[in-house]
């Protein structure tokens, strides 16, 4: 059997089939019924959401609200167990050793390093490093009248940290002039 038979047997049964089909039940009243029901509104989700979202914020407010109403429970520590250490400045308070060798082996390195300087580099070097150690006995002093002055104790805290900052940059800087290969 070629192709044009089998076609002409599709288009005949085809053409038996009906061209209406009638429905079992008659749908027109629902139709109609839904065409004149009421719509619902575009506003009644948006409204829900936004009840639902004060509702959560109400909440999450008064849980918080208790939380932070309720006294902070105390846990007991035993005196035994703990090690209290002065942390004031002032005359009677130093730093810690650890401190005192850092800073031992920065002057350490510093002389070598202004060593490997040119004069006028070493010159303004030295100037600064002066008005740090300066400033440094100056709050020291204060520190003396006022040692529980926190202001003071964070001057002389930022003038160390100053002092070692200028150090450490002095190393890099003669590390650069020695590794230069243009002069």
């Amino acid at each position: 059997m070629n192709d044009i038979e089998r076609d002409d047997r599709l288009v005949a049964a085809a053409g038996g089939l009906s061209t209406e089909i009638s429905p079992a039940r008659d749908l027109w009243p629902e139709i109609a019924e839904a065409i004149a029901r009421p719509q619902r509104s575009r506003w009644t989700p948006m409204l829900a959401q936004a009840a639902a979202v004060v509702l959560l914020i109400g909440a999450s407010s008064g849980i918080t609200y208790l939380a932070v109403k309720e006294d902070p429970q105390l846990v007991p520590v035993v005196m035994q167990d703990l090690r209290f250490e002065q942390a004031a400045f002032g005359a009677e308070h130093t730093f810690g050793s650890v401190y005192r060798s850092a800073q031992g082996d920065y002057r350490v390195q510093l002389e070598q390093q202004l060593e490997r300087l040119p004069p006028e580099t070493r010159t303004e070097v030295e100037r600064n490093l002066t008005l740090i150690r300066e400033a440094i006995a100056e709050i020291n002093v204060a520190l003396k009248e006022n040692p529980d002055n926190v202001l003071l104790q964070d001057l002389l805290v930022k003038s160390y940290r100053e002092q070692h900052a200028l150090m450490r940059r002095v190393g890099e800087l003669a590390q650069h002039v020695m590794a230069r290969k243009d002069i």
